[in-house]
Parts: structure tokens; sequence; C-alpha cells
């Protein structure tokens, strides 16, 4: 018998209902009752509900980046082509899930922006730590020739981040991956395109 990570467990509880119904709406007790973990040792491991967030989205953005990182760097592919297979993976597992589940560093930072600073800021670290990625990915695609050299990567890199996360909004909203797929091939036909 495997030894039971109780930590890891509730974290990942977390994440599902954190995704599901949001951070405010969810309770410690449900995160218990989803782990059947006693509240003692939640406490054990987070001292507050903030801190549990806390935890939640640090392990989100961990496996968000890794993925990111891994197709980010995949030198088998042009630069381009890295970004396009990324999003078309994200609009497969919005597919996957329905339209149900979106990015839970968006969704959180859409709910907790203007009532947690520390989630926030924390928040706000971790887009710009994506942001940056993609920075680099662009600065690649303009060594290629893939992109006009006139771009500035970091203003490009926000714009498709902030598009990205406003497709899958809408995405949700409309239950439908429409908008995804409408973002994903504008932004390659008109933005991320030698002009």
């Amino acid at each position: 018998m495997t030894k039971r990570d109780t930590r890891t467990d509730l974290i990942t509880a977390g994440m599902q209902l954190f995704a599901s119904q949001g951070y405010n709406a969810t309770g410690i007790d449900a995160v218990l009752k989803r782990t059947g973990v006693p509240k003692g040792s939640f406490y054990h491991f987070f001292s507050s509900k903030e801190e549990f967030g806390l935890a939640v989205i640090e392990a989100f953005a961990g496996r968000f980046l890794a993925r990111l990182d891994i197709f980010l760097s995949d030198e088998t592919s042009t630069p381009l082509n890295r970004l396009r297979i990324f999003m078309e993976r994200g609009v497969a597992q919005l597919a996957e899930h329905q339209c149900t589940v979106g990015c839970l560093i968006g969704d959180l930072g859409q709910e907790l922006a203007a009532s947690n600073e520390r989630l926030r800021g924390r928040l706000d670290e971790i887009l710009f730590s994506w942001r940056e990625r993609f920075a680099v990915c662009i600065r690649e695609a303009q060594q290629a020739g893939e992109l006009p050299q006139s771009y500035d990567p970091h203003v490009i890199a926000g714009f498709i981040l902030s598009g990205w996360e406003g497709a899958v909004l809408s995405a949700k909203v409309m239950k439908s991956t429409q908008p995804v797929q409408d973002f994903l091939d504008t932004i390659f036909a008109t933005v991320l395109t030698k002009r």
C-alpha cells in the first residue's frame, strides 16, 4: 500500500473546486469532504484558506509553466508553429471539458483582483512569467524571419495572452470552443504572420 500524500490531495481537490466554482464559493469543508481529510490535517499544512489558495495557485502555475516550456522550447518546430501547437492543444482541452474549465489563473484573476491583494499580486507575477515565455518565442520567430523585426516581443506577447484569456472566458460563457478557434485563426492570419 502506498502512503497517501495528503497535501497533494488537498491541493488537487482545491484546483478542481476552484476551477468549477471559484475561490470564494469553495469552503474548506468542501475540500475536506472531497478528500476525506480531517480538518486538523488541513491546518497542519495550511494556516488559512489564503495560504491554501496560494498553494493551489503555485501548483497549477507550476504544471502550466512546465507544459508551456515543453511546447515553446520544442526545436523540432518553428517558433510560430510552437505557439500554434500550444494554442491548438488549449482548444482541444477546452473541448475535452465541454468548455466548463478554462484557465484557473485567469478565472482567479477575474474573481480576486479587487478583493485579495496578496493573491492578485501572485497571479500577476504568474501571468508576467507566461508573457515572458511568449516574448522569447516571438523573438525567436523574428530571428527566424517569421515575424517583422518592428514588433516589440513583449507587447505582442501581452496581446496574445490577453486575447487568449478573453477568448477562453468567452468559450466558457458560450459553451463553445468557437471564440478560441476564432482568436487562433485571426491572430495567425493577421498578427503572427510575416507581412
